[in-house]
């Protein structure tokens, strides 16, 4: 499979979603189906490289490719399209880095070329990071990694963990713990198929409430004393976040600008129907057509960016962040535009506008984005 043909299944899986776009929208829980019907075409080799048979090449190569497949997915269904988006993302935590120090590098190889086979026979990659009271930073995960020497994967994971995008649907998920004795937090790899009912060491704590991408499964987990695999290049959790930080935003944008294009279109199908709009409704539409255009205009200049081989990580989170609020600021001047009835349960702009604010939210959130930024504004 190529990743022309690639996309053109996930543009005709996504056009099929938008038949029972109301009842999607509404729903709190994925479907099964849809993530079936996803790897079938193809959407799981984005996370494998072109030599064990999949689309990765490299962060330079592969982000447009990736990041097309979700923007058109985004047009169908968004919270399958933000869940999805994980997949490449934890995966390319292993390929973007390709060369690590000289007494690791065996069992590098030996890790990404595991995790990528995993996703080439069916595995679902998804993430949950963030903890309670850690304000989104990584630095400060509290969770316990202990070394278990018996236990599958050599560690176990202790703590609480929420925003599981995907729970339920993926197989093995990244999250970080401190290792004991440690200074620093790292990677680890679990395996989540055993389920949540609490024997397992993964407790269901939280069920996503449905605010925000209302069909994300983004659960609150505890885990007790649960078997972990530790990243082979130990002691680097910053450097493997910054390898793959610029694909991982570029793709994050790319869901976030399917939604704005998918609105947009909606918003004009309905006003051509009107005899005239006043002056300020043509100020605001004017004003969201342009917030549109700056978003693609942020997507395509991160996209070349990376195509430039550039060391993008500062400017994929200027992009993000304008991004966000440009998504934002669109889906409100829709909502002034079209009136009331906007928000009304049976429309699709109320949804829409909460599934873009979710990006402001996504990893780094926006205390943290704007730490980043501040810190680095007149570095070299």
């Amino acid at each position: 499979m190529d990743a022309a043909a690639i996309l053109s299944e996930v543009q005709r899986i996504a056009t099929g979603f938008t038949q029972d776009r109301s009842a999607r929208q509404r729903r709190r829980e994925l479907d099964p189906a849809d993530f079936e019907a996803l790897a079938s075409a193809g959407f799981l080799l984005t996370g494998v490289p072109i030599e064990q048979g999949g689309l990765f090449s490299d962060t330079v190569q592969s982000a447009r490719p990736t990041a097309e497949l979700l923007r058109a997915l985004a047009h169908g269904d968004p919270s399958v399209a933000l869940v999805c988006s994980m997949h490449p993302a934890v995966l390319t935590f292993w390929h973007a880095t390709s060369r690590v120090s000289a007494e690791h590098q065996a069992a590098w190889d030996e890790q990404r070329t595991r995790v990528a086979s995993l996703a080439r026979d069916g595995a679902w990659f998804g993430t949950i990071t963030s903890e309670p009271g850690s304000g989104g930073d990584i630095a400060n995960t509290k969770s316990a990694a202990i070394q278990r020497p018996g236990v599958e994967g050599g560690w176990a994971i202790t703590g609480q963990k929420h925003f599981g995008s995907g729970s339920g649907q993926t197989s093995y998920v990244l999250t970080s713990g401190l290792p004991q004795d440690e200074a620093e937090p790292d990677w680890f790899l679990l395996d989540v198929r055993r389920g949540w009912e609490g024997d397992t060491g993964m407790r269901l704590v939280a069920p996503w409430d449905g605010q925000g991408m209302t069909a994300t499964q983004s659960h609150g987990i505890e885990f007790t004393d649960f078997p972990a695999t530790r990243m082979a290049w130990p002691g680097h959790f910053r450097e493997l976040s910054n390898g793959a930080g610029p694909f991982v935003l570029g793709t994050f944008i790319g869901v976030i600008l399917g939604i704005v294009e998918t609105a947009l279109a909606e918003a004009r199908s309905q006003l051509a129907r009107r005899d005239s709009l006043r002056p300020y409704e043509q100020v605001e539409w004017t004003n969201a057509e342009q917030d549109a255009w700056m978003i693609e205009q942020a997507y395509e200049g991160l996209l070349r960016e990376l195509e430039g081989g550039q060391q993008a990580l500062r400017s994929s989170l200027i992009a993000k962040t304008a991004v966000a609020q440009l998504a934002e600021d669109c889906m409100r001047r829709i909502g002034r535009v079209l009136g009331g009835g906007t928000f009304s349960r049976h429309a699709p702009f109320g949804y829409w506008f909460e599934d873009v604010r979710a990006l402001g939210f996504l990893r780094p959130p926006w205390g943290l984005v704007y730490d980043s930024l501040a810190l680095t504004a007149f570095d070299d």
